[in-house]
């Protein structure tokens, strides 16, 4: 489970589960962390060692966060140092080798390029941002890095992701959906020797590629976003998100990515539940379960 900041009554339900966690550092707290490290302890101490029953995975600082971005550019000059203070305080505690210090980015705000996948980059504006991260990933024990990926966006604003010329000579079936959804058997990309059925795995492996130019070639991801809306959209339906997250689920637990075929991907589903609050349509309808606790489409984990 994914929990974007420590939320008392989940983090009480969580101890003694068995289910490993990712707890996320808010961004509006980046500030604080970075400032001192007595307030990274303060917040490991309140949040971690306080619920030592609880199994944490990673603790992910910040979501989401880029140099340029509108609504986060204040937190990037905070991140790498409240990182740095967040891994101080684990180890302080002696839990550096059992919770792995990361941070979670969106593939689609950090990547100049991402089709075909072999030519993943960096934004110019991000590698001077991204890269000392990744050097901290690499010296902290090759810690992976968390990526948010949306297939959904990508094809219903047509990004390079889901090439367009996909759907040439296809009839009258989506083939760009079907790559999206991951419900098609054909090789419909191809990246030198390598091939893609599915846009899952060319936008991970658009990553990896990125990584590998600014020295991360040995880091792992892991998929901290992906889902489908069941309404609220173009293409947003109860059918076309249970085929994407059963065939999400049935593939990374059998499979790698054309680029690394044998690493299976850890990957968190977004969401479990309806953010009805959201402020666009079509943020508010991802969940797997109503909020009522029932679920809106039969899946299997």
């Amino acid at each position: 489970m994914r929990l974007y900041s420590p939320d008392r009554n989940a983090l009480q339900a969580l101890r003694n589960s068995g289910i490993e966690v990712i707890l996320g550092v808010p961004n509006d707290h980046l500030h604080w962390v970075a400032s001192d490290q007595r307030n990274a302890h303060e917040w490991v101490q309140g949040n971690v060692i306080d619920y030592s029953n609880v199994n944490f995975r990673f603790i992910s600082v910040g979501n989401g966060i880029t140099p340029f971005h509108s609504q986060n550019a204040r937190f990037a000059q905070f991140l790498l140092p409240a990182m740095q203070n967040i891994r101080n305080a684990l180890s302080a505690f002696g839990l550096q080798n059992r919770i792995r210090v990361s941070t979670a980015i969106d593939q689609s705000e950090v990547l100049s390029q991402s089709f075909p996948p072999s030519s993943g980059n960096f934004r110019p504006e991000v590698r001077q941002f991204i890269q000392p991260i990744i050097q901290f990933l690499v010296k902290n024990g090759n810690t992976p890095l968390l990526v948010n990926f949306h297939p959904y966006f990508s094809y219903i604003h047509n990004k390079q992701d889901i090439p367009l010329q996909i759907n040439k000579g296809k009839g009258n079936r989506d083939a760009r959906l079907d790559y999206a959804l991951m419900r098609s058997s054909d090789m419909l990309v191809q990246d030198a020797w390598l091939r893609y059925t599915n846009a899952f795995d060319a936008m991970v492996d658009s990553v990896h590629s990125a990584m590998e130019k600014v020295g991360g070639n040995s880091l792992d991801i892991v998929v901290s976003e992906v889902g489908w809306p069941a309404a609220g959209g173009p293409a947003a339906s109860n059918q076309n998100a249970a085929t994407h997250n059963s065939n999400l689920i049935r593939h990374v637990r059998n499979s790698g990515t054309p680029k690394r075929p044998k690493k299976r991907i850890e990957t968190y589903i977004f969401s479990m539940f309806d953010e009805d609050r959201k402020s666009e349509e079509n943020l508010r309808h991802w969940g797997i379960f109503w909020n009522n606790k029932q679920a809106k489409y039969r899946i299997n984990f």
